[in-house]
């Protein structure tokens, strides 16, 4: 059982909630009451004072609840396992976090979130790893250049994309779910991936800085390349070409 024990408002509020919104079974004490029979876990604050006895204690400040609720389950868990995030790339990544077998967060953000919604997931673990799918060669690139003091790993993700059924169609969710499958296959390890956009990616760039254009111009190969090697963002490109 997870018991919350703390006087402090916010962490009680925060705690609580992500528990009843992830249906875990818990209860509740005031600081210095004695325990129910069973506790596993002890959420506290950071200045309650608390004997968990031989429970395992986990402290929390505002604004950690999501931490906090994770190192529990993982406790209950019997370790969780190894933590390892998932992405399969695009222009908005999907990113799953697994310990050991289980999902314990899932995102789909935009390319320019992703390595730091990785690298905050990552804060904390003990030898993590991520695995990123080898489509969208370019994005994927961008993530793995970006990825800094972790283990890497490029993934075959032929495969690892879901049916989706009716009622399941909604944004990002079959991207989620190809990062779960990409997170559970082993890869090569990599520090970085060189790719050299082909003329058709560099085409997409060109017709996309057209779309954009008041005055419908479209960029030179030369930015257009840049731009899908994500040394310029597409507004810089333009910018750079009107004054040219």
């Amino acid at each position: 059982m997870i018991v919350v024990a703390t006087a402090d408002f916010e962490v009680y509020h925060d705690v609580v909630g992500e528990l009843r919104e992830r249906g875990v079974t818990f209860t509740t004490v005031e600081p210095g009451e004695d325990l129910p029979e069973h506790t596993r876990v002890v959420v506290t604050g950071p200045d309650d004072e608390v004997d968990p006895g031989e429970a395992t204690l986990v402290r929390v400040s505002g604004g950690e609840s999501r931490r906090a609720v994770e190192e529990a389950l993982a406790t209950l868990r019997g370790g969780g396992g190894r933590t390892v995030v998932g992405v399969d790339p695009g222009e908005r990544p999907g990113i799953a976090v697994l310990s050991g077998e289980t999902v314990v967060a899932a995102f789909a953000v935009p390319l320019s979130d992703a390595v730091a919604t990785i690298e905050r997931e990552l804060d904390g673990a003990v030898d993590p790893v991520v695995r990123v799918g080898d489509g969208a060669r370019l994005q994927g690139a961008r993530i793995v250049d970006a990825l800094d003091d972790v283990r890497v790993e490029l993934v075959d993700e032929t495969g690892t994309t879901p049916y989706l059924g009716q009622g399941t169609c909604g944004t990002g969710v079959g991207d989620v779910l190809a990062a779960v499958n990409i997170a559970r296959l082993e890869g090569e390890p990599v520090t970085s991936r060189d790719v050299e956009p082909t003329a058709g990616e560099i085409q997409v760039v060109k017709n996309r800085s057209r779309e954009r254009s008041p005055e419908n111009r479209e960029l030179t190969d030369s930015l257009a390349r840049r731009v899908a090697l994500g040394e310029l963002s597409l507004e810089e490109a333009m910018a750079e070409h009107r004054e040219e």
